[in-house]
């Protein structure tokens, strides 16, 4: 079973229609409402839009009711004690502490039938009794639908869930957005709220706002991270272009991280984007160790070549082995529903991304450093 979405989530699929008219929003949302429906996959699907039921208003005739010397507010109050029950006395007993209130009201039955509740008589100015059904009008209508706000806005909601074998309700999202192109009046937004509130739009919310907050926030934190390894990096070893070299492994990471999530069948969600966040330090770290290795070499006198080479051979085994206990820790949350993500990430990314930074680094800092030598030996020696 599904754990069902919490606040802030109202539903995995979530379609809020604002416009100026909320019988339009109505109608809008059922059209809305009949595209979740024609697309696959698409369950539990339900709306705000609250059934219609029927309703009475009995309205008085003024001119009748004052020629017949009845007053509006009797035949209010009459229908309030029948319908609704009105405490007109209260018995005093020696051994009750409080009053028992004595109350007037129809019966069950009698209230359901509209004819029995208008052949009650009020009592007018005169002292006649005059029927209701005489001095009313019944008119038959129904209620009024309940509005919801949000954002101060009127707003109908669509709510849905994705079932089968593509989980993420994404993939409706778009099927169902891609449907609902061809009218023209309905615009759809997805990263904001409408900038018109009085023409009829369409806002995508659910999930699909949770996945591009998160995703968009971690992707700015990565890029951030990005350049403060640079900057890092550039102030260690006063070049622009070694910390370039440096952090050429890290796309390297999603050789790992991307077919590991397909091998397992595991979706990427924000915990795997945590761990390729920190995966980007981590390649980093053995990148450094790489080049400050071969910079040492070079400054011992050692030939650039064999500084290259001794530095794959001595460096990778303290390499693999911090790699293999980071992958040790990341096991024990590999079965954890939240936290799997993060697990892949770690075990398939450290794996290909230290196995190809091995050889990636040594290449791309001959390529880009072998007519530098000297300045190997005077910038960092």
């Amino acid at each position: 079973m599904e754990i069902p979405p919490g606040p802030p989530v109202l539903s995995p699929l979530v379609a809020e229609v604002y416009g100026i008219d909320y019988a339009g929003q109505i109608a809008i949302a059922k059209q809305v409402r009949q595209a979740f429906g024609e697309t696959a996959d698409i369950v539990d699907i339900d709306d705000s839009v609250e059934f219609p039921s029927d309703k009475v208003l009995v309205e008085v005739d003024r001119a009748k009711a004052a020629r017949l010397g009845v007053e509006q507010a009797a035949v209010a109050q009459v229908l309030q004690t029948v319908l609704a029950g009105e405490d007109v006395s209260y018995l005093h007993g020696a051994n009750v502490k409080y009053a028992v209130p004595i109350r007037v009201e129809y019966d069950a039955a009698d209230k359901a039938d509209l004819k029995q509740v208008l052949a009650l008589r009020v009592r007018s100015m005169g002292g006649q009794l005059v029927p209701l059904s005489e001095i009313v009008e019944v008119i038959d209508t129904t209620r009024e639908h309940s509005i919801y706000h949000k954002d101060l806005l009127p707003v109908a909601y669509v709510t849905g869930d994705m079932a089968g074998k593509t989980d993420s309700p994404l993939y409706g999202l778009f099927e169902i957005a891609g449907q609902l192109t061809d009218d023209p009046g309905l615009n759809q937004w997805y990263m904001q709220q409408p900038e018109n509130p009085y023409e009829y739009s369409l806002k995508w919310d659910g999930e699909w706002q949770i996945t591009y907050e998160t995703f968009r926030d971690m992707g700015i934190a990565y890029g951030v991270g990005l350049i403060l390894i640079y900057l890092l990096v550039v102030a260690q070893f006063r070049s622009y272009i070694v910390p370039l070299v440096i952090m050429a492994p890290i796309p390297l990471t999603l050789i790992g991280i991307m077919p590991g999530h397909a091998l397992l069948g595991a979706q990427f969600t924000a915990t795997s984007m945590i761990g390729m966040i920190a995966l980007a330090g981590i390649i980093v770290r053995n990148s450094i160790l790489l080049v400050d290795f071969i910079n040492q070499q070079v400054i011992e006198g050692k030939g650039f070549e064999a500084a290259l080479i001794n530095s794959a051979v001595v460096r990778a085994k303290p390499i693999a082995l911090t790699a293999v206990a980071a992958m040790a820790g990341a096991l024990f949350i590999l079965d954890d529903p939240i936290f799997s993500g993060l697990a892949v990430s770690l075990l398939f990314g450290l794996f290909v991304s230290t196995v190809l930074t091995l050889v990636v680094i040594p290449v791309v800092y001959y390529g880009v450093m072998r007519k530098r030598v000297e300045w190997i030996r005077t910038a960092t020696g």
